[in-house]
């Protein structure tokens, strides 16, 4: 049995005695008592190892609102900037967001499930796969989205031009 102490943080192990025999009803409590221990002591290992991970990955975000409220206020001071930028701005920021709410929703259903394990991880090539599908997604959404806001402006101009030739046929 661990038994912490009082003085120090250390663990200690306090022998108990046990029958000559090793399949007696004390040695068998005993193992399942050590192995409950070490299956807490691997938790604990593992926790430590989330809080750090979510320690810079909150300091990430942190980095990230920095850098959007710079950039927020770059734009208000320019006037405006070459097409060409612009969408290389957008992809990256296409792209950043996608990955930033995948990230969030996994987060999400890690604390609403804490204690539930996934019994089917996806390997790396699937993963990758995964990312890839999800990244040409985000860019066709951004093309659709583009080619949405030229056709509205093409309709916009088609009515303009319809009512100057009606006034042009009043004449």
């Amino acid at each position: 049995m661990a038994c912490r102490s009082s003085c120090s943080g250390s663990y200690t192990v306090v022998i108990i005695p046990l029958r000559t025999n090793l399949y007696s009803l004390d040695a068998l409590r005993f193992y399942l008592r050590i192995k409950r221990l070490k299956d807490l002591e691997k938790e604990k290992d593992a926790l430590w190892s989330g809080l750090e991970i979510l320690e810079k990955a909150r300091m990430w975000y942190v980095q990230q609102l920095q850098e959007n409220r710079a950039q927020q206020n770059n734009m208000k001071i320019k006037s405006g900037f070459g097409s060409c930028q612009e969408s290389v701005v957008e992809a990256r920021s296409c792209l950043l967001r996608s990955r930033i709410q995948r990230v969030n929703g996994s987060l999400g259903c890690v604390m609403s499930e804490p204690n539930v394990m996934s019994s089917s991880n996806p390997s790396l090539p699937e993963t990758v796969a995964d990312n890839d599908l999800r990244w040409q997604n985000t860019v066709l959404a951004q093309e659709v989205s583009d080619k949405n806001r030229q056709i509205s402006m093409l309709e916009l101009e088609k009515d303009a031009l319809l009512e100057q030739f009606d006034e042009l046929q009043a004449y």
